[in-house]
């Protein structure tokens, strides 16, 4: 493990990170989701792909790393892409799960590869919309330190800046960011996913111009058990050679 701290927007980070396998040429990055950390990533794909050198961070907030900023999935891809000029490494893929997906799409890799992506607006149940409602009709009474009764488990425990943020990046319609990436993006996908349904990879395949969508069994954490087989396809497609 090791850390660097970086200057962004008047605001200072400290970006706790792990590198494997250093002294391979070609790279990948390797983004958790909201709420995770680098480490569930590492779980998965740390023993996988040897002719890779993987950079597993933890993002601003989560895990090691710092913020004490009220940040966008922009600034988050700011962030990251300062990260890995400090590395100087341009790498010729970047994973992202979740979250982790939509900063890894605007970084705009050679090679993009989303996990169960968010970006895409998915309805929200009659029981999350009524609890919103209340919360709102109770705000203006005072009642806006009952947050935690009425907070989703992503932001339970989160500072105020992580709650501001968590509410920039929730709601965000990445339809348009995904239409206009143009290179290759592999599209791996939980069809038991209820956070992010399979209906949403499939519509992301339909705008992205150069897509292959690869729906597993399994839920939002569907690529713990399928990492063998997204690492070899990773592999494959960015390497030309099997590992």
């Amino acid at each position: 493990m090791a850390a660097k701290e970086l200057h962004f927007k008047g605001h200072i980070f400290t970006i706790v990170y792990d590198i494997v396998n250093p002294t391979n040429t070609d790279s990948i990055v390797i983004l958790h989701g909201w709420g995770s950390n680098k480490e569930i990533m590492k779980q998965a794909f740390g023993k996988l792909m040897p002719n890779l050198k993987h950079i597993y961070i933890d993002m601003p907030g989560f895990g090691r790393s710092t913020n004490h900023a009220v940040l966008t999935t922009q600034d988050y891809a700011g962030v990251i892409q300062k990260f890995l000029d400090y590395l100087e490494v341009q790498p010729k893929a970047i994973v992202g799960h979740s979250f982790g997906g939509k900063v890894a799409t605007l970084l705009n890799p050679p090679y993009l590869v989303l996990l169960s992506s968010s970006g895409i607006l998915v309805p929200k149940p009659w029981s999350v919309k009524a609890k919103i409602a209340l919360f709102k009709m109770l705000k203006p009474l005072g009642f806006s330190k009952l947050r935690s009764l009425f907070a989703s488990k992503d932001v339970q425990g989160m500072s105020h800046e992580m709650y501001e943020t968590f509410k920039n990046v929730v709601n965000e319609d990445f339809e348009s960011k995904f239409a206009n990436f143009k290179n290759t993006a592999l599209l791996f996908w939980g069809k038991e996913d209820t956070a992010t349904p399979l209906w949403t990879a499939q519509k992301i395949h339909s705008i992205m111009s150069n897509s292959i969508l690869y729906p597993l069994s399994g839920d939002h954490y569907f690529f713990l058990k399928h990492a063998p087989f997204i690492a070899k396809t990773i592999t494959e497609i960015c390497t030309g050679g099997e590992e």
